[in-house]
């Protein structure tokens, strides 16, 4: 085989995917947060296709907060297209344990402070 026909060695790792996510209300944050991750995490609505261990890197907008907070994490939920009990399709992301995963738990969970628990989430 020549140099020019070998396939393609998969020496390049795949970048994470960019996701953007704009939360606008404390609802729709309690809704995607997912507090019983040990790092905590998210859910980004999305019919693009993600497995299980993806890495994705999520730019969230958090309502009235100045800016997007750039946050590294990992699919560990997956909801499918027609899930029961009408479901969003998406994907779950628990945060990293890097500063960018603490910071956003703890900016979430001061922002969700106070709020009702028995509303219906987007995961469980």
């Amino acid at each position: 085989m020549s140099e020019s026909a070998k396939p393609q060695a998969a020496a390049a790792v795949a970048r994470p995917s960019v996701l953007s996510l704009n939360i606008n209300s404390r609802s729709a944050l309690y809704a995607a947060y997912m507090p019983y991750l040990k790092r905590g995490g998210i859910f980004v609505p999305t019919t693009k296709p993600y497995g299980i261990g993806d890495e994705v890197f999520i730019l969230l907008s958090l309502m009235d907060e100045p800016g997007k907070l750039p946050i590294a994490g990992t699919v560990v939920w997956v909801t499918p297209g027609e899930a029961q009990g009408n479901k969003s399709q998406g994907i779950g992301i628990q945060f990293s344990k890097d500063e960018s995963g603490q910071t956003a738990k703890q900016k979430i969970e001061n922002l969700l402070a106070g709020y009702p628990t028995t509303r219906q989430t987007h995961t469980i």
